[in-house]
């Protein structure tokens, strides 16, 4: 079994609620849901991801017979509760918005109902898998309205935390609207393009940087791009320029060169002359190195003839925005209503349903909060995915869930889709959820 796969991927306290929960013969049926408390400081709006991986994990979730060993022997829990898990199995229903839709704060992306200690336990792996894709998939959304229709690629597997955040990213940024990633697995594993040009290394190699394109091109003919900066840029261009000719003759057309270091701005505007004048008018630009939606932002509006870009360290880490304040909480047990009510952390109780209203211009008009069940105007964004621990109905493909995304992206209120900082998405708290608040702090009120 993989380390992704173990059931022990869990925190300690999830195994130790469910041993007292069974102690105490509270298994009723509970509901979590999964939302996003705030907003990052200069973010307007987040896009779902994860929700596949998230239902694969629930359909598959079980202990081997070596975790059980290990348990028993670690002890942590007690033979009470190592005997209940040789068949656990999550036999509950899950509600959810599709992958690519666009949500604001406080929405429910993903409702889990449930015997209280299943729904207990999927907890961590559940935060875990739906906030690391939401979290890159917002990020790379930003970029792909930045950059205004140019070529968008993840570079980012490198400086990822670690494997499967780096296959998860390229993932999340594809469904947000990227063109590929330079990442093989992601292709293999999800039908991801994958892209590859050439580092410096390979120039380094070569007494002569003519030399090292040409025997590049020799290997790789099919989508050529080459790097042109790792000794003089403007004189790598022209070297280029001089190389087409014979290349053409082999069969082969230079399809980019791409520029990873500098003035990206000033030097693609030299760069793009000393192509025009040699007659590679239809080569392309590429750009990289430190770059995020705001530096993209700047080099388009500032008109660099950049055709396209790869994003590494800022997608895969979310720079700017490591984390996001998201939770997992009881919302309903036994038929009740229930809700925290911490200060800055309260939340709104019951089974919750999103209501999206759309204004006559084509565009996101505000959603509404309210009681699932309620008759609202609108269309409800949270559907049943998962019913008695199935699946409903087989999972979207990934340009689906793209279509998603992009039709999401284009409905934003300008400002959103401009990247305007403190941009305000209005979202309403309808009265019966206000209501059903009060009711639950008579249920439990502490004083």
């Amino acid at each position: 079994m993989g380390q992704d796969k173990s059931f022990l991927l869990t925190d300690l306290y999830q195994l130790a609620m469910m041993q007292a929960y069974f102690k105490a013969g509270e298994t009723g049926t509970a509901v979590f849901e999964f939302f996003v408390r705030k907003l990052p400081d200069t973010w307007g709006f987040l896009v779902a991801a994860g929700l596949e991986q998230a239902l694969d994990f629930l359909e598959t979730l079980h202990v081997s017979e070596a975790e059980l060993d290990w348990l028993e022997r670690s002890g942590h829990v007690g033979p009470s509760l190592t005997s209940r898990l040789r068949d656990f199995r999550f036999t509950g229903d899950v509600h959810a918005m599709p992958e690519g839709t666009v949500f604001f704060p406080h929405e429910p992306i993903l409702r889990v109902t449930a015997p209280l200690p299943q729904a207990q336990y999927v907890e961590t792996r559940l935060i875990n898998l739906l906030h690391f894709q939401t979290l890159i998939a917002s990020k790379a959304a930003r970029m792909v309205l930045a950059a205004k229709g140019r070529t968008l690629i993840d570079f980012g597997l490198r400086r990822a935390h670690g494997a499967e955040a780096g296959l998860l990213a390229a993932r999340a940024a594809y469904l947000a609207g990227f063109d590929g990633s330079a990442n093989v697995q992601a292709e293999r594993a999800f039908g991801v393009p994958a892209f590859g040009t050439m580092a410096h290394s390979f120039v380094h190699c070569f007494a002569d940087e003519t030399l090292a394109f040409e025997q590049f091109a020799r290997a790789r003919p099919e989508n050529l791009v080459l790097l042109i900066d790792t000794y003089d840029t403007e004189a790598g261009a022209r070297k280029v320029v001089a190389l087409a000719p014979r290349l053409r003759e082999m069969g082969i057309t230079i399809g980019a060169v791409r520029l990873d270091s500098g003035d990206l701005g000033a030097l693609s505007v030299s760069v793009r002359q000393i192509l025009d004048s040699g007659g590679l008018r239809a080569v392309r630009i590429l750009a990289s190195g430190g770059l995020d939606e705001a530096e993209i932002s700047r080099l388009l509006r500032n008109g660099a003839p950049i055709d396209g870009f790869g994003v590494g360290t800022s997608l895969t880490t979310s720079s700017d925005a490591a984390a996001l304040d998201c939770a997992y909480k009881l919302q309903e047990y036994a038929g009740l209503p229930r809700r925290k009510r911490s200060t800055g952390k309260a939340t709104w109780p019951g089974r919750k349903q999103v209501w999206r209203s759309i204004g006559p211009d084509g565009r996101i008009a505000g959603d509404t909060i309210s009681v699932d069940g309620e008759p609202r105007e609108g269309t409800p964004l949270l559907q049943q995915v998962m019913r008695a621990g199935e699946r409903v109905l087989p999972p979207p493909s990934l340009d689906e869930i793209r279509a998603t995304t992009a039709s999401g992206l284009e409905r934003l209120p300008e400002p959103l889709r401009r990247l305007t900082p403190g941009a305000h998405f209005p979202v309403e708290i309808a009265p019966a959820l206000v209501a059903l608040a009060q009711e639950a702090d008579r249920i439990v009120n502490p004083t």
